[in-house]
């Protein structure tokens, strides 16, 4: 618990050892944490020295100096500094040591976007073989801070989907927003449905496509990986990765294309099921959102109440919208009551 405030585990040991205690020698806390008395010495002297730690003065035990090893001299004891005074510090340089590798991180990053020495190599860059393209791909999903895109089509060649699902996992915890079409014969993968049912259930919102042009990720609208044939590569696994720029538009409006065309995926209890193609009905999660909004709700606290990103309860209000044929929310409340979807 310590080790992220510079302690090792036998400095955290002797540490958490001392704080259950007023005050300890070394004797006492060999009893207490397994080491040897030498070592447990040693990182007192150490503990002391970096303020987190102090030698207890007794009336009457003539310890003033806990390096004496005077035979007649009784043991130095030892007891906590505070740790609201002693460990703040060293928590406020962290923060501040952080603070300064976002920002160097941002500086050198704007700097790539912004060099003019190669400015084809800063939109586009080509990865080869299975570790690097694997290595792009979890870059991508664990960078990711608010939206992930993601079309599946045909058999992971580079990234295992169980290596895939590990990435994808962190994702929703960091509340990231997930959409997936992925094409029809995607499912007969082995495994696939349970996996996808699964994903749905942790909140990967999947559609299907009858097809789908080609396989991509693209993280937080800045970035995009889109696999490369592999004949071009000698038979490796191959990969570009697209930054910022007019291409890497062109791949989102390629998404946000198939993903209005294609249809919702739900879990059943038997694995997953497509909405029909003729089906032009609110789905369940639009409903909830509707019954919100027309109960005044706004789409901040709509998408806090529902544990769901405001850019999802938006995307969902524009699908009922156009269900509706509404140019308005006021004309949108008006067909959900002809409609009866409420």
């Amino acid at each position: 618990m310590l080790q992220s405030l510079g302690l090792g585990p036998a400095e955290e040991a002797v540490y958490t050892a001392l704080l259950a205690r007023p005050t300890a020698s070394a004797q006492d806390l060999v009893r207490q944490t397994g080491l040897d008395e030498a070592e447990t010495t040693r990182i007192l002297l150490d503990l002391t020295a970096r303020g987190l730690a102090a030698v207890a003065t007794e009336a009457g035990s003539g310890v003033s100096d806990p390096s004496d090893h005077d035979a007649g001299a009784r043991p130095a004891r030892y007891r906590l500094t505070p740790p609201s005074v002693a460990l703040a510090p060293i928590l406020v340089e962290q923060r501040n040591a952080l603070h300064r590798a976002e920002t160097a991180f941002s500086m050198l990053t704007e700097q790539y976007r912004s060099t003019a020495a190669h400015p084809a190599g800063s939109v586009v860059e080509v990865v080869v073989g299975v570790e690097q393209v694997a290595h792009r791909f979890h870059q991508l999903q664990r960078g990711a801070q608010r939206e992930l895109l993601v079309l599946l089509v045909g058999a992971p060649t580079a990234v295992p989907r169980d290596d895939a699902e590990v990435s994808e996992s962190s994702a929703l915890d960091r509340g990231v927003d997930f959409r997936v079409v992925a094409a029809k014969d995607y499912l007969d993968g082995p495994d696939v449905a349970r996996d996808m049912k699964a994903g749905i259930a942790a909140g990967v919102e999947v559609r299907l496509a009858d097809s789908v042009p080609l396989k991509m990720v693209v993280s937080d609208r800045e970035r995009a990986m889109v696999p490369l044939d592999m004949t071009d590569s000698g038979g490796e696994p191959s990969a570009i990765v697209v930054h910022r720029s007019g291409l890497l538009t062109a791949l989102v409006h390629l998404f946000e294309r198939e993903w209005a065309e294609a249809r919702p995926l739900y879990a059943t209890t038997t694995g997953v099921r497509a909405q029909p193609a003729t089906e032009q009905q609110p789905t369940e999660g639009e409903l909830e959102v509707l019954a919100l909004l027309l109960a005044g709700v706004s789409d901040r606290r709509a998408a806090s109440q529902l544990g769901l990103s405001i850019r999802t309860v938006e995307r969902r209000t524009r699908r009922l919208m156009d269900l509706a044929g509404a140019d308005s929310r006021l004309q949108l409340g008006w067909h959900a009551a002809r409609a009866g979807w409420l």
